[in-house]
């Protein structure tokens, strides 16, 4: 399950940079919502299941303090992190009395928002009685990234990918590239060129249809990028200028 995080911050950059820039769903998080104050932050909460709140700690009508300390009275099991910058000090150490879980020094830091949230993650985990070890490791996330590449060859993209997997696609790429070598594109033409090279020992498939089953509207571009990859064009393969064995040695390597 991921759980349910709020943002809050009244600058609306800041808010929703940290919603749209950290790859919150790898760290077990959704971002449920976004508010630019402490009190619509308590009428979100109290409307809404929200498990974790990134605030900052200097806003109008209700401050990050304030909202720390209603939340405290409430007795609610929010877990707080503050935004701050090195002037706050005074403001975190009486935020912690009222229980929030950590802070976050700006300019935020992805290494830090995930170490913190990590921990949140691990309690949370424990307080509902999750078994840690079903979060998704990243060979996980390969794997399901390569059956969908597979599946979807016509139409797959870096973004179709990630909403399928409800994944950031800049952290897709990274953790692809990182984990086999190999950039996300590359091995999309890849799979699509030994996809073509299987159909076109297959004489019940014309060329134009096979191109477009393998993703290209325009026959001449899956041409060049197939002579580009096996040294032959379609027609050349199809002809014997490559042998099937040839063109399918290395799937065990993708």
């Amino acid at each position: 399950m991921n759980y349910q995080l709020l943002i809050v911050d009244d600058e609306y950059e800041i808010r929703t940079g940290l919603a749209n820039y950290i790859p919150w769903n790898t760290l077990g998080f959704q971002v449920a919502g976004q508010c630019q104050n402490g009190k619509e932050a308590l009428d979100f909460i109290a409307a809404n299941t929200i498990h974790a709140v990134l605030c900052d700690i200097r806003m109008p009508i209700i401050d990050g303090l304030e909202l720390a300390k209603e939340l405290y009275s409430q007795k609610s099991t929010v877990k707080i992190v503050f935004l701050t910058g090195y002037k706050d000090f005074e403001y975190i150490q009486q935020a912690l009395r009222y229980r929030a879980f950590d802070y976050v020094l700006k300019p935020t830091k992805f290494e830090q928002i995930s170490e913190i949230f990590g921990k949140i993650r691990h309690e949370l985990d424990r307080e509902y009685g999750i078994d840690i070890q079903e979060r998704k490791e990243p060979a996980d996330i390969i794997n399901a990234i390569k059956k969908i590449v597979k599946e979807h060859l016509a139409d797959v993209t870096l973004e179709s990918v990630s909403k399928k997997i409800y994944m950031n696609p800049f952290y897709i790429s990274k953790l692809f590239k990182q984990k086999t070598g190999i950039n996300f594109t590359d091995y999309v033409t890849d799979c699509r060129m030994k996809k073509a090279a299987d159909l076109l020992n297959d004489y019940n498939y014309r060329i134009y249809d096979i191109s477009e089953i393998i993703g290209y509207s325009n026959p001449k571009n899956f041409a060049r990028t197939f002579k580009q990859y096996y040294g032959v064009t379609p027609s050349e393969y199809r002809a014997g200028g490559l042998t099937k064995g040839e063109a399918s040695s290395d799937e065990t390597s993708i």
